[in-house]
């Protein structure tokens, strides 16, 4: 019993960062029914940027250990979100017309050229995060000893989470979000200005992956330029599994993909760990072709 509570918050922590990075593709594709196959390494330039803001600017020992921690988090989304802005501008927005296949290739091709510029910058090795950011602690639950960097890594993923889920349901902003999803002329005849939501999109799907870039940095201490290859497939199978392009399905994806994970490492075997979540994948689907919350034509976004 202690093992499986000790692997269930470990899959919880894991989950929710592949929650967040699953919302960026489940955004992109409610609006533009396109799946961003750059997702994953904009994800990778999110944590490269984390750690070079942590080692150049020092925020940790100027502002504090928390307080550090929290700017760093905000400032590396920002930059991410802008980059996956002109990465829109750039790969996305010239092949609005264009059949769908084109975009998917230039999508393929942008991941390619980010990926590549990342080893150029930083290099191929390891590249390791500075230790201690994060409290060392562990919590006793039960008698049960639970680091604390799980609870912390959860609580910012949840508090993402549902701060994007308020601001899509309960803003003007998230209501045109929503309506350009649903149709896009008919927003257009509205009065929603198109172009924006979908640049908007691509500004908030891409923070919430260069917050989970963080994240993954301070939660295992180090990072590589392929990371994103890895971290994006599972996140792409976990928005499958809630349900493409419904926000709540990422989420809820997300976080069982993570537990699967870590249950099956645990009880069956490490090296099929990857195996057992697609095979449970698989299941789901069998059953439920559209993911578990399914594709909500009203509010998939």
């Amino acid at each position: 019993m202690e093992q499986f509570f000790t692997q269930l918050t470990n899959g919880l922590a894991v989950g929710g960062i592949y929650a967040l990075i699953a919302l960026g593709y489940t955004m992109v594709y409610g609006v533009l029914k396109l799946i961003n196959f750059a997702h994953g390494d904009l994800f990778t330039i999110g944590a490269y940027l984390g750690l070079t803001l942590l080692t150049s600017l020092s925020l940790t020992d100027h502002i504090g250990g928390a307080a550090g921690v929290i700017l760093l988090a905000v400032m590396a989304m920002g930059l991410v979100g802008i980059i996956g802005i002109l990465l829109d501008r750039a790969a996305y927005k010239p092949l609005r017309t264009s059949p769908r296949l084109s975009a998917v290739v230039s999508a393929l091709g942008a991941s390619i050229v980010l990926s590549n510029t990342v080893m150029l910058v930083y290099g191929p090795s390891t590249r390791v995060y500075p230790q201690g950011l994060l409290p060392s602690q562990v919590f006793y639950i039960f008698g049960l000893p639970i680091p604390v960097m799980r609870f912390v890594i959860l609580g910012a993923s949840i508090a993402l989470m549902i701060g994007l889920y308020v601001f899509i349901q309960r803003t003007k902003i998230g209501t045109a979000i929503r309506a350009a999803a649903i149709d896009q002329d008919a927003a257009r005849l509205m009065g929603i200005n198109v172009d924006r939501v979908i640049m908007l999109v691509f500004f908030i799907g891409p923070a919430l992956g260069g917050a989970a870039g963080v994240m993954v940095g301070l939660y295992y201490g180090q990072i590589t330029f392929t990371m994103g290859w890895v971290y994006g497939l599972k996140a792409f199978t976990a928005a499958i599994l809630g349900g493409i392009g419904n926000i709540p399905g990422a989420m809820v994806g997300g976080l069982l993909l993570g537990v699967i994970e870590a249950l099956g490492a645990t009880y069956i075997s490490m090296a099929w760990k990857d195996a057992i979540a697609f095979f449970v994948l698989i299941l789901i689907l069998i059953v439920r072709p559209t993911g578990l919350l399914g594709e909500r034509v009203a509010e998939k976004i």
